[in-house]
């Protein structure tokens, strides 16, 4: 029998691990040499990295560190490439091409994960399901009741020994945080029973049923009283009691609400939303007059106004117990109904163009310098209404 002899195993040189900066640049090839057979592999992503942190944005490096470290650091060339570059050593064309294409690639599989991830986020924020308001109330609801509802089997267990005034109501929704919401949930819920509970409580005798002359009304009276023949008046009442007490403590807590409850402040109205009504005339050319601007009516104390088709020159002052004039629809409120007079303008021409000449000292005399009968103003402010002045 012929004798056989094994193949001796050859066995991979170990790394020395003296780490890519050892590495000789003299020669391109030997560099690659030296990085594929004595550095890590897991140290050839380290260049790579410095290379793309170095070259590119942030945005980039952000979108490269999205991928495995596998990917980045995949092949000892493209570790020495970026060695090589990162250290401004000359670098055969081919291989920098070669290199700055791969560094691309990675930047778009980068981007394309965070895409990816971006839209999976997006997806499950979609999904996540939010509880309504009253969704959460209702639950919020449901925890104080626990705690109210092995009170009250205290009553089933034992009618005897059960305390309908053994519940500390205030503390208890003071804890949960109880609010009007709440409190009103509590008592929908517990009404029902309490209706019920007053229904036993004063529940007729044989002898009453008999009086009830409404067959079906009689009849349901008698099932009543079978069906709660075990229970004792006396019971019956503590359990009247303690929902009482209960509805008590819940309408103690809505009316706390109601009178803390800050009241609505309305908001003022905008002055052209006050004189979006009003109606006036912008420009007359007979007397060649130009109303000013009506939002300066809102919290003025003196307006004139000339109406065009009945001569009429007036002047409106603010009322001694108001501050300011303003304007409700078609008519200026706010003003004293004494004090405030219009005179018919013989010559209306003539009287205007004083009017525009006279200053404020002048214009406190102005009307009564007009001989003719003076009648009050009511605020009304019409098409044929030029206001002239607003103080």
């Amino acid at each position: 029998m012929a004798k056989t002899t094994r193949k001796r195993k050859n066995t991979r040189a170990i790394r020395r691990n003296t780490g890519i900066a050892a590495m000789p640049t003299g020669n391109f090839a030997k560099s690659k040499y030296y990085v594929h057979y004595e550095v890590e592999s897991r140290e050839w992503i380290v260049p790579i990295k410095g290379y793309i942190k170095k070259n590119h944005s942030t945005e980039d490096e952000r979108a490269v560190n999205k991928l495995p470290d596998w990917m980045i650091g995949f092949g000892s060339h493209w570790a020495t490439c970026a060695y090589y570059l990162l250290n401004d050593l000359p670098l055969p064309e081919p291989y920098e091409r070669k290199f700055k294409e791969r560094i691309q690639m990675l930047i778009k599989e980068g981007k394309a994960v965070q895409e990816e991830k971006k839209a999976e986020e997006k997806a499950e924020k979609k999904n996540v399901y939010k509880p309504s308001i009253q969704e959460r109330i209702s639950e919020q609801t449901q925890d104080a009741c626990d705690a109210i509802e092995e009170w009250l089997e205290g009553y089933i267990v034992d009618p005897k020994k059960f305390d309908p005034k053994d519940f500390d109501f205030a503390g208890h929704f003071a804890t949960h945080k109880i609010t009007q919401a709440h409190a009103r949930k509590i008592k929908k819920y517990y009404e029902g029973w309490l209706a019920e509970a007053r229904l036993v409580a004063d529940m007729p005798t044989p002898a009453q049923i008999k009086k009830i002359k409404d067959p079906k009304k009689a009849d349901e009276a008698e099932q009543m009283r079978e069906g709660y023949s075990h229970v004792k008046k006396a019971d019956s009442k503590k359990w009247v009691n303690a929902l009482e007490n209960l509805i008590g403590a819940c309408d103690l807590v809505i009316d706390s609400a109601k009178a803390n409850r800050k009241p609505r402040t309305k908001k003022a109205p905008s002055k052209e939303k006050l004189i979006a009504k009003l109606k006036y005339k912008e420009t007359d050319e007979k007397y060649q007059l130009a109303s000013v601007n009506p939002l300066e009516l809102i919290d003025c104390t003196e307006v004139w106004v000339f109406n065009t088709k009945t001569r009429k020159l007036g002047k409106y002052v603010v009322d001694t117990h108001a501050t300011s004039m303003s304007v409700k629809g078609t008519t200026l409120v706010g003003f004293d109904e004494n004090a405030s007079i219009q005179k018919t303008l013989r010559k209306p021409q003539d009287t205007l163009k004083e009017f525009k000449k006279a200053g404020k000292v002048k214009l406190r005399k102005f009307l009564d310098e007009i001989n003719t009968t003076d009648t009050k103003l009511n605020g009304r402010i019409n098409k044929d209404t030029v206001i002239l002045r607003v103080h």
